[in-house]
């Protein structure tokens, strides 16, 4: 473990409005927020080396989280779940954060249009049967906090960054 250690102040759970949809997309953007802020100053070639056997490195975690997105809220279809884990080589920190936070700005430009819960995410080209916009939000919270999880072991086993 390294030596010196970088202490970042912990971010509180969002105060979120009292509503279904407003407590969901809150604590969805907090955890994109805070997936997106542990890899942006993260360094190189630490940010994609392999943290555990998996494989599993911090670059890849956001990479894979771009790929869930724009497939959950934005139909697009992915056919190799594994190689989503992967940035490719030419891509900078930089270049993976950017369309990470696009992608994000994108899906919820598509939320912003979503009155009923219940209904199905619209999914435009997909050709795919969506789920409802409440199990979309409720998945991919499971899914961003899941990451954001092995993302701050593996950056505080990069340089010792701790906190949200």
């Amino acid at each position: 473990m390294p030596a010196a250690r970088r202490t970042r102040r912990d971010t509180p759970p969002p105060r979120t409005g009292g509503s279904e949809v407003e407590t969901l997309r809150g604590f969805l953007d907090y955890l994109r927020m805070s997936i997106a802020a542990k890899v942006e100053d993260a360094p190189e070639p630490q940010v994609r080396t392999a943290g555990v056997p998996s494989g599993t490195n911090l670059l890849g975690l956001l990479n894979h989280l771009t790929f869930v997105e724009r497939s959950m809220f934005l139909g697009d279809n992915v056919t190799d779940w594994p190689a989503t884990f992967r940035a490719a080589p030419a891509d900078s920190v930089a270049d993976v954060v950017e369309r990470y936070r696009e992608a994000v700005e994108r899906a919820n430009k598509v939320l912003d249009g979503c009155t009923d819960l219940g209904a199905p995410v619209p999914r435009p080209h997909s050709g795919r049967a969506a789920p409802s916009v409440r199990w979309a939000l409720t998945h991919l919270i499971e899914e961003t906090g899941r990451h954001a999880g092995h993302a701050d072991i593996l950056r505080e086993l990069i340089d010792g960054a701790t906190g949200r």
